[in-house]
């Protein structure tokens, strides 16, 4: 299996499965000099490890990471600091149940990637799916910590932050975000009032075995003009790739998005004013923040769309490894909406692409951001 690298200067592999010994990441092309503890990556981790209310997936794993290499310390330091050499993360899994999966080992789960796996490759690991499982996700928010070290370093005051807009049927109107309040409710909810509304519809899915999907939104904040390069390097190319490859999204958008299909050329373009800061000042942001593919200096906006949980009690239609027609039903421990933990992947994924794009710039601006 190839393809398990994104990322041209901020440059990521990861390893691993989710019934593995240990699941990891290598990171290439951090600069020398950033200064980078466990403690600086377990914060993101922390906030989608599993098991942490009744809203998610009850596998108790602790997410605890380890730094192997590419970074230095002693006396001259004053801390650990990165070296300029490949940057190697290691999580040890230690709440796996492989015997909750014995029942599907010779039947394809409707949703997921057996099928496909077994098809492609000619074996299967069942445990948990293995490589197409999210526990994946756990490395791509440990290089995002280390992609917002860069950026931090290079490009003082970009801010990242992700939330909920939608789960199931129930979206949050408008472009109002008290982001202030994402962290005081389980659902990373910037809207107290659905906040409320989320918790009664997901505890009745969950009581019920079934799940929902859900649409997640992240804004980067202070990303500067002209990151990004036509015509195949747009930034938001790159975003929606990123964006795309996370486990069980079905869908993304940047600014306005699909929406903007029912809008008029009038409603849609972001007019300008001049500005005494010298930059344009845009009187709207449709565009999310790209034009061109390449950052206006506005708030870059994307959304992505999370699909139900496929793992559900509910007995669904199948087949066997042998072709006849069974049914299946997916124990074991599952979150009914995937989406919660996805924001803090999201968030994430921004900050490997953001990281990415900066280093590239500079490159190519001979060193000058």
């Amino acid at each position: 299996m190839s393809h398990n690298t994104f990322g041209h200067m901020f440059r990521v592999t990861t390893w691993g499965e989710s019934h593995g010994p240990a699941i990891g990441c290598v990171i290439d092309g951090v600069p020398a000099g950033i200064r980078l503890t466990e403690a600086d990556i377990q914060t993101y981790l922390d906030e989608r490890k599993p098991g942490q209310n009744k809203f998610v997936t009850q596998r108790r794993e602790p997410d605890q990471v380890k730094i192997l290499s590419g970074v230095f310390e002693d006396d001259e330091t004053g801390g650990p600091v990165t070296t300029g050499t490949p940057i190697s993360l290691v999580i040890e899994n230690v709440d796996q149940r492989s015997k909750d999966y014995s029942e599907i080992r010779d039947r394809f789960r409707p949703g997921h990637a057996d099928y496909t796996y077994l098809q492609k490759y000619g074996v299967r690991d069942y445990r948990g799916g293995g490589r197409s499982s999210a526990r994946e996700t756990a490395m791509r928010v440990a290089a995002g910590a280390v992609a917002r070290k860069v950026l931090d370093k290079l490009l003082p005051g970009v801010a990242i932050r992700g939330c909920l807009v939608q789960m199931g049927p129930h979206r949050i109107e408008g472009d109002a975000r008290d982001w202030s309040i994402t962290r005081d409710n389980p659902f990373w909810c910037p809207d107290a009032e659905m906040a409320q509304v989320w918790e009664g519809y997901l505890e009745g899915l969950r009581k019920s075995g079934s799940s929902c999907g859900a649409v997640i939104e992240v804004v980067a904040a202070g990303v500067p003009v002209g990151l990004g390069a036509p015509i195949y390097g747009k930034l938001d190319a790159d975003l929606a790739g990123a964006l795309m490859s996370i486990n069980a999204v079905k869908g993304v958008e940047i600014g306005a998005g699909f929406g903007a299909a029912a809008l008029t050329g009038e409603e849609n373009a972001d007019e300008m004013r001049a500005s005494n800061e010298g930059a344009p000042s845009f009187l709207s942001n449709k565009a999310g923040g790209i034009l061109g593919g390449i950052s206006s200096g506005q708030d870059i906006v994307a959304r992505f769309a999370v699909k139900p949980t496929s793992s559900i009690l509910t007995p669904r239609k199948t087949v066997t490894r042998g072709g006849s027609d069974t049914e299946v039903v997916t124990k074991g421990r599952h979150d009914p909406c995937v989406g919660i933990r996805a924001v803090p992947v999201g968030e994430a994924m921004m900050a490997c692409v953001l990281a990415d794009h900066l280093l590239r710039h500079i490159a190519q601006k001979g060193g000058a951001i």
